[in-house]
């Protein structure tokens, strides 16, 4: 089989790329495409040229690695399989076929069609874990789980994290992606309980790095090689709807009376607060607790501090 390649061609994101254009020749029908550009490649370097840059790993379909847009589809035109599962037979003999890299501002181009996918690993620092220690896998029966739970979990944790979604949604939004993160913790036990904090921390972090919002278009789900359904989409934004933990007036208006150095406990206290609600930026909505003068110890306080008052505002 013979096809001519289009290949687009970048230095590195900065610099301005083009397609070039390349012949293969005598490639099996039983030949993967990452195969075909390896021979590509090959002939290229005995041509004493450049060999084109693309992305793999596994070759297995489950690292995600080889992410390329082939004839404008993510991981081109098979349904829920990815890049590196494609075998030339897919493809009619002689037909021209354009290869590209992932389209997307969050994922700029390292050289050719290698792009940089570190911010979905921003992503999944931002929240993407269970944040306690729960002990090496117990056994399959060990705590009971519905088995629709289960399932669905299992779905969503087939993401590879390939970044197809964000490429091909025409806001670039990554949230199939985090939405099968957050699903597929939020189904178990153990991650149920940091459900809205994982969601909230996640979608502000997606936010902070260039992705758009999802407004259901449903290309996410068309493309994504592990068929992953945009219904955990609205598991994510029922997450991120719960109301954020509040800290207790109470609790802290006893602290802050056993404590004499309560000025400074205040300032720590409205810290945690605004940490614990990004999504409160007005200091007088924040919560004013009150200030009673110790019994016994005196005030532990710097001068020109105001001991009347217990300001809430988070500026030292």
């Amino acid at each position: 089989m013979n096809f001519t390649l289009k290949i687009w061609r970048q230095k590195d994101a900065k610099a301005k790329g083009g397609f070039e254009t390349y012949k293969v020749e005598n490639i099996s029908a039983d030949t993967s495409f990452l195969e075909m550009l390896d021979i590509l490649n090959n002939n290229l370097i005995h041509e004493g040229k450049e060999p084109v840059a693309f992305d793999h790993d596994c070759r297995e379909g489950i690292c995600g690695m080889c992410s390329l847009h082939i004839d404008g589809h993510a991981h081109g035109p098979s349904q829920a399989v990815t890049t590196c599962q494609i075998y030339m037979r897919k493809f009619k003999d002689g037909a021209t076929i354009t290869i590209e890299p992932w389209r997307s501002a969050a994922f700029p181009v390292i050289k050719d069609l290698v792009v940089n996918r570190s911010s979905y690993d921003q992503i999944l620092q931002a929240g993407g874990f269970i944040s306690v220690r729960t002990n090496s896998v117990p056994d399959g029966n060990a705590i009971p789980i519905p088995k629709p739970d289960a399932d669905e979990s299992m779905d969503a944790a087939a993401c590879v994290g390939c970044g197809a979604c964000a490429a091909t949604c025409k806001n670039g939004s990554a949230m199939l992606f985090v939405a099968a993160r957050v699903s597929s913790l939020a189904k178990l036990p153990q991650g149920r309980v940091e459900g809205a904090r994982r969601a909230k921390a996640m979608v502000a972090k997606m936010d902070e790095l260039g992705f758009g919002n999802c407004t259901n278009t449903g290309a996410c789900q068309a493309e994504c090689p592990k068929a992953i359904s945009i219904a955990h989409i609205a598991r994510l934004n029922r997450e991120f709807r719960q109301p954020s933990p509040r800290i207790s007036p109470r609790f802290m208006t006893n602290v802050l009376r056993k404590n004499p150095n309560r000025i400074y406990l205040v300032r720590i206290v409205n810290r945690i607060f605004l940490s614990k609600n990004p999504e409160t930026h007005d200091p007088a909505r924040i919560r004013k607790f009150p200030f009673r003068p110790p019994k016994t110890a005196p005030l532990a306080a710097k001068p020109n501090y105001d001991t009347e008052t217990a300001s809430p505002a988070i500026n030292s």
